[in-house]
């Protein structure tokens, strides 16, 4: 029997229950993992929420950990090696789990677990925006919402190191102080602020050339307001709530700007983009540009772990350890 996290319905953190429940032998292709440290991720609140399927009604989509046993024809893992995995198939808050063996990545020694498991995911998210979403590097300007969330300290010292200006965003002066410490130039605080106007302050009315808004909510539209004619606005989140419909003509023509909703999940289903994006991540964060750190819950404490990231209470990442 092994301890898991499950959802008894769609709804609030109180929906989590702890469980025990059986785990059977890995199948072929499998990997069996005891899991030493669990990443959590707003993507984990969707699925709580019941916006994302929850096949098996436990949440989470990576975790750090050591192989236990192996199935029939895995190549290239075996029992001790010590691994980490983000994507599909959903439920990584468990004690212990099987996956598909090509989603492990074999970590080097000198990287924690708590240190990896804080950064993999959102890491490769930052990769995402910065490489393929839109080409980051010097000279480029960006705008970064929730500069101080655990996302946002992974863009923000990442486009810095290719040679970005980063403009972000923060709730409050402490989340100001952390957005900077992360490499951001110029920081926007306040809820309300009007950051499309401090935008074009900042960039003499040119506007940013490209902008990350996991807020959502009626945040989106304003962001629209802050990129340059043929600049990029993804969209990778609502924690602000739903986005309202968007006319098309607020893009263009006279904006001619390209709005995207990039899926991360859907990113890393691609076997070569998701072990590219995972070393990239693991280089980066084994150099220093990447700094991996984050506010340990034990397992049995993810409604806690729930509560206090939708309600903006913590600042970089959360991790479960079982």
């Amino acid at each position: 029997m092994i301890h898991a996290i499950r959802l008894k319905a769609p709804g609030g953190a109180d929906q989590l229950e702890a469980v025990t429940i059986e785990l059977p032998p890995p199948a072929r292709g499998e990997v069996r993992i005891r899991q030493t440290a669990i990443g959590v991720n707003f993507l984990d609140i969707y699925q709580r929420r019941g916006e994302y399927a929850l096949p098996d009604g436990i949440p989470g989509v990576e975790a750090v950990g050591v192989v236990t046993a192996v199935g029939a024809d895995v190549i290239g893992l075996r029992a001790g090696d010590r691994i980490v995995y983000a994507g599909a198939p959903v439920g990584a808050y468990t004690s212990e789990r099987n996956l598909p063996a090509w989603r492990g990545v074999k970590l080097p020694d000198g990287l924690s677990d708590e240190a990896v498991a804080s950064v993999f995911m959102k890491g490769m998210t930052a990769y995402m925006l910065l490489h393929r979403i839109y080409p980051v590097g010097r000279g480029t300007t960006i705008l970064v919402h929730s500069a101080a969330g655990g996302l946002g300290q992974l863009v923000t010292p990442w486009a810095t190191h290719l040679g970005a200006t980063v403009i972000g965003t923060v709730s409050s002066d402490a989340k100001a102080a952390i957005a900077r410490t992360s490499g951001a130039q110029h920081v926007i605080v306040g809820r309300d602020a009007d950051f499309a106007g401090e935008v074009a302050k900042l960039t003499d009315g040119r506007g940013v050339d490209a902008a990350y808004d996991g807020v959502g909510g009626t945040t989106l539209a304003k962001t629209l307001a802050c990129v340059r004619p043929f600049g990029v606005v993804a969209s990778i989140g609502q924690s602000g709530g739903p986005i309202p419909p968007i006319d098309v003509s607020e893009l263009g023509p006279r904006r001619s700007i390209m709005l995207g909703r990039p899926s991360i999940m859907g990113y890393v289903n691609n076997a070569d983009d998701y072990h590219a994006a995972a070393q990239a991540v693991l280089a980066a964060l084994a150099e220093g540009v990447l700094q991996g750190k984050g506010k340990p819950y034990r397992l049995s404490e993810a409604v806690q772990a729930h509560i206090d990231l939708e309600a903006g209470r913590t600042s970089g990442a959360l991790i479960l350890v079982p």
